[in-house]
């Protein structure tokens, strides 16, 4: 059997929008009937209907948070617009979201992220272990003093249905970030790039 169900809200704004017609209504069939009440009701009543629309439509929307990492370097950890990440291997990326950051419903020119993550350039180094399998602090200190963090401000392209939240490291800690629908790979993705991305021995500015 179907079963309507109205939300308390919904059913005042129905019941409201009810009484509204009846009262027009009346001043319709009779001379001396309250035109000024009548007109009040109406306004009320598109005020009303102007929020809810409002209210119906967030401007913004949460967003679930892709990294992908295409360097040789290890992503210990980043954040986009405050929201984190997971942990990145060497060219890895894409299998799991980490919720959630934020963005807005519809694209306007200017929106931009901000990203901050902490890289491991040497994540194969070898680091010594004590007789019970466990790091040694020492060993394990100096190479995490190797450790470099970064922090950049990235415009966000144009999307039309917005999606999740995708954060690309490429080489010379160049970073890109999309919030589209698409999914990285298919058509009308805004990059297209290999996972193994060739690496310059030097990079500009250092």
């Amino acid at each position: 059997m179907f079963k309507l169900v109205i939300k308390r809200p919904l059913f005042r704004f129905l019941s409201f929008s009810m009484v509204c017609q009846t009262l027009s209504l009346s001043v319709l069939s009779s001379k001396g009937g309250d035109v000024l009440g009548a007109i009040r009701c109406s306004l009320i009543f598109l005020s009303i209907s102007v929020i809810s629309a409002c209210q119906a439509e967030p401007k913004m929307l949460a967003s679930p948070v892709t990294g992908y990492n295409h360097t040789s370097a290890n992503i210990n950890s980043f954040s986009v617009n405050g929201a984190g990440g997971g942990n990145l291997g060497p060219h890895e990326g894409g299998g799991s979201q980490v919720c959630c950051g934020s963005i807005p419903r519809y694209w306007t020119p200017g929106i931009r992220a901000i990203v901050e993550w902490e890289k491991d350039p040497s994540p194969r180094e070898k680091i010594k272990r004590d007789k019970y399998g466990q790091l040694e602090s020492g060993d394990y200190q100096r190479h995490a003093a190797g450790y470099t963090r970064h922090k950049v401000t990235v415009d966000i392209p144009k999307y039309d249905e917005p999606g999740s939240l995708n954060v690309h490291f490429l080489p010379c800690d160049q970073v890109r970030v999309s919030a589209t629908g698409i999914t990285p790979g298919h058509p009308g993705y805004p990059y297209n790039f290999p996972m193994n991305m060739s690496e310059p021995k030097t990079c500009p500015g250092q």
